[in-house]
């Protein structure tokens, strides 16, 4: 057998392995990731937040359901849901009853287009560059998934800006629409809140949106969207992020600018016509917020500041 035969065989029966890995085993390789942020204000008590996102539901993925309904058992102080919660015409019944212990917890949500319609098959080499051309499926019935959420407690906070107080934390919250389906109107949240906490919710982690919200103050800005790039290679990181973030926040936690922080969900899910995931497991996240450090003040110094990357 030719040398190049033999190779090209070899090259084939790894793309093979590969392809049965992504789609047979890290797609439903559930991870809960942990984090700690300094985003509090000095003296107040710390908050665990269950930030999920991306669930892209459908009836028949029961493995999902388990796995998300038992993350009530980390007993989070609030939950952050940050949209595309629904894969199916009939996902509403299996993302209510997998979020359904955690519905029982104060909780936060904005959606994103896969919530307002469905998947459709499109060419993966889409992905690869930046096609503002957008393809919709059906409409989904967000309107009933909304209901169920908001009747169990949980607050839209899209274009909205709320208050809460979680065992006596003050909690500031805005949200906008999704801007990857062009949706969001900072205009209607914008403004400085004052509060222990000033948490800004979107679900496509955009450039222009996340500056918006530092420049107002935020505290911490919580997206999903990009599914941490679904498609990792080791030692280079996602190939892509789907929206105008840069491929190294893909996922995990990172400074937007000097004073804010900035969590992206890889999600718990993908579409339907694209289940793979390679070197990018499905995932929720546990946030442990604590108290930001006391700066000391110099007069005439300005402290020096500098970004870090702990995703």
């Amino acid at each position: 057998m030719n040398g190049w035969v033999k190779a090209a065989l070899g090259a084939t029966a790894t793309g093979v392995a590969t392809l049965a890995y992504s789609a047979g085993v890290e797609l439903r390789h559930w991870t809960l990731r942990e984090a700690t942020l300094p985003v509090l204000a000095p003296g107040t008590r710390q908050l665990r937040v269950l930030h999920v996102s991306d669930l892209h539901m459908t009836p028949r993925q029961r493995s999902k359901q388990r796995w998300v309904s038992e993350l009530a058992a980390l007993q989070p102080d609030l939950v952050v849901n940050t949209g595309d919660n629904m894969a199916h015409l009939q996902a509403v019944p299996a993302v209510v009853q997998a979020l359904g212990p955690l519905l029982d917890v104060p909780g936060l949500f904005v959606f994103g287009s896969n919530d307002y319609f469905g998947p459709k098959p499109k060419n993966p080499a889409r992905y690869l560059g930046r096609n503002e051309k957008r393809l919709h499926g059906e409409p989904l019935p967000w309107h009933d998934l909304r209901a169920a959420f908001v009747e169990r407690g949980w607050h839209d906070a899209t274009h909205e800006r709320l208050m809460l107080d979680i065992d006596g934390v003050r909690i500031a919250v805005a949200g906008v629409d999704d801007p990857h389906l062009g949706l969001d109107r900072y205009g209607r949240v914008s403004g400085k809140p004052s509060a222990d906490l000033r948490l800004g919710l979107v679900h496509s982690p955009e450039p222009r949106v996340l500056d918006q919200f530092a420049a107002d103050g935020y505290d911490l800005v919580m997206a999903g969207h990009t599914h941490g790039g679904q498609l990792r290679v080791p030692g280079y990181g996602a190939l892509v992020t789907n929206c105008g973030l840069d491929r190294s926040r893909a996922r995990g936690a990172s400074r937007w600018g000097a004073h804010t922080w900035l969590h992206v969900s890889a999600g718990l899910g993908t579409s339907p016509y694209t289940p793979v995931r390679f070197a990018c497991p499905p995932e929720a996240t546990l946030l442990t917020l604590v108290p930001r450090p006391v700066e000391p003040v110099r007069r005439g110094v300005t402290p020096a500041r500098t970004a870090a990357d702990v995703g």
